[in-house]
């Protein structure tokens, strides 16, 4: 069973594209049919599948976050971080801490505009750890 681990540095809030990488892994273990399991190691940030091919799908998930848990907010009692910590943690439960694909014929079983993202939920830049499994059926 191969494990891989995804690391990196963000810039901050927004949209990290992974589905190159993860593929990379995917086509260099050989698999045929199995399937990939992805898990984000943070409270703060998370992972999603959403469409690749237009940015302003991103930028409009990205505004509609801010209204449903904007930064700053008084009603926030956890806050130890920064305006930016509570929000963060309310958008990581929203979405999606793993996910699992299919892996057919060797290849990520996504559709023609799907995409793999790690979505940083804090405002500045943060060190990320992802734990990638291969499993083979």
């Amino acid at each position: 069973m191969p494990v891989f681990r995804i690391e990196f540095q963000t810039p901050g809030r927004g949209f990290h594209e992974l589905t190159d990488e993860v593929t990379g892994h995917v086509r260099s273990a050989g698999i045929g049919t199995g399937l990939c399991h992805l898990f984000i190691r943070h409270t703060s940030a998370s992972l999603l599948i959403t469409e690749n091919a237009d940015p302003a799908v991103r930028a409009d998930l990205e505004r509609f976050m801010s209204r449903i848990a904007p930064d700053g907010d008084p009603d926030w009692t956890h806050g130890s971080e920064g305006p930016d910590d509570m929000p963060a943690h309310i958008r990581s439960v929203l979405t999606a801490s793993e996910l699992t694909l299919p892996i057919r014929e060797g290849r990520l079983s996504l559709g023609t505009w799907q995409g793999i993202y790690l979505w940083e939920h804090r405002t500045r830049p943060r060190h990320r750890v992802i734990d990638l499994t291969l499993l083979r059926a």
